[in-house]
């Protein structure tokens, strides 16, 4: 399974979240972030040509030496400093009110204890300062939803623990956050694995 995890999942990732549709929800969910700014699941760096000139610096959350990596390239050609701070959301090695805005795309669905890893970045922002997000998760249909739950253990062994049915408002709010912006959307992927949250969190 380390093998699997670490060698194959982090190339899976980089060509399915690297697909051209989905490179509009990126550039909307990077808009308005500014000064420094924290990336939860940075992988290969797709988010980096979407940044726009308000940021400062990211500090880059990556765990897969092999994303970190595949993002060479990428990295190379933006604008932005990058440094890769940090293995695990769940503990972030930064100060409290580090940062202005924080960026998640796609990465929700896989850390182990999300509600610590949310604790955690609303720790590292300043009061005022955004969580911007788009993730995929439970659906609001009750048909599709026992889908995903049936669905949800197979899908976390196969695609490196990535959960289905996560409540992504839900999770985000009992964090503390305050959710100003959210658009709840059907991509264009099958229900129980394509249901879309994008939106703007603010931290209290």
């Amino acid at each position: 399974m380390g093998i699997y995890r670490d060698h194959v999942v982090p190339r899976i990732v980089n060509v399915a979240c690297g697909m051209k549709a989905n490179e509009p929800l990126r550039e909307r969910v990077c808009a308005g972030l500014s000064g420094r700014v924290l990336e939860l699941g940075f992988g290969s760096g797709l988010n980096v040509p979407f940044y726009p000139d308000t940021v400062d610096s990211v500090s880059a959350v990556e765990p897969a030496d092999l994303g970190w990596r595949l993002s060479a390239p990428r990295r190379a050609a933006g604008t932005v400093p990058i440094e890769r701070a940090g293995l695990d959301g769940q503990e972030l090695p930064f100060p409290d009110n580090s940062f202005e805005s924080a960026l998640s795309t796609w990465t929700m669905c896989t850390i182990p204890d999300i509600e610590a890893a949310l604790g955690e970045v609303r720790r590292v922002l300043i009061p005022g300062g955004t969580l911007h997000f788009v993730e995929h998760g439970l659906s609001p249909d009750p048909k599709v939803q026992r889908w995903q739950h049936r669905l949800d253990p197979i899908q976390q062994r196969i695609a490196g623990g990535c959960h289905l049915d996560r409540n992504i408002r839900a999770l985000i709010e009992s964090a503390g956050f305050g959710i100003g912006d959210l658009e709840v959307f059907q991509g264009q992927g099958p229900a129980f694995i394509d249901t879309q949250s994008l939106g703007v969190a603010v931290s209290h």
